[in-house]
């Protein structure tokens, strides 16, 4: 991995939204003039099945045409995938690994071999709480944005208002950006 590329690798369940979070994330940086790319990779596309979702971030153009093998970041939205997919897989220790969890980050860590900084925000709480449902994937972003600052946090807020609106009408869309500021303020970094 170039150190001139930030990635991230998203992990969840289809219908979860790593793929929109993951998509957003790179559409935000493109908006501030930084070359991305952003993918999913997923089996048999049903809800429920595991997938992966892929971000690199640069000031310089991206020549790489694979998934994400060695993270700066793993995003976990799925907690039951702690046991079930290699979710650290080629993070380094000096890499973030963030979770969306209802425990602690030592009861984590008694679930995943890492032993890098682990973020753990209980996503599903602040998204029943604020959309109505357990879709976490803007909360989660909350907290990337929050640890890594990898785009001007103004920039990932009105595009996410502005995706969120064309698709589900301004409603949805303050409550999906509720979410991820209320992620961003919650969570200790």
């Amino acid at each position: 991995m170039s150190k001139d590329i930030f990635e991230i690798r998203f992990h969840g369940r289809g219908g979860q939204g790593a793929k929109t979070a993951a998509a957003l994330l790179a559409e935000a940086a493109i908006e501030q003039g930084k070359f991305v790319q952003s993918f999913p990779e997923y089996g048999a596309e049903r809800q429920g099945a595991p997938v992966k979702a892929y971000t690199r971030i640069s000031d310089k153009p991206i020549y790489l045409h694979s998934g994400v093998t060695n993270p700066n970041v793993v995003v976990v939205v799925d907690q039951t995938l702690l046991k079930s997919i290699p979710v650290t897989e080629g993070l380094d220790d000096d890499g973030l690994l963030i979770i969306n969890a209802n425990q602690s980050v030592n009861e984590v860590k008694s679930v995943v071999d890492f032993k890098g900084k682990i973020i753990v925000i209980d996503a599903i709480k602040i998204a029943l709480e604020e959309l109505g449902r357990a879709v976490t994937n803007t909360a989660m972003l909350g907290v990337v944005e929050k640890a890594t600052n990898i785009v001007d946090f103004e920039f990932l807020k009105n595009h996410m208002f502005k995706h969120f609106e064309y698709l589900l009408g301004k409603d949805l869309a303050e409550k999906n950006v509720k979410a991820f500021e209320r992620a961003y303020n919650e969570v200790n970094v």
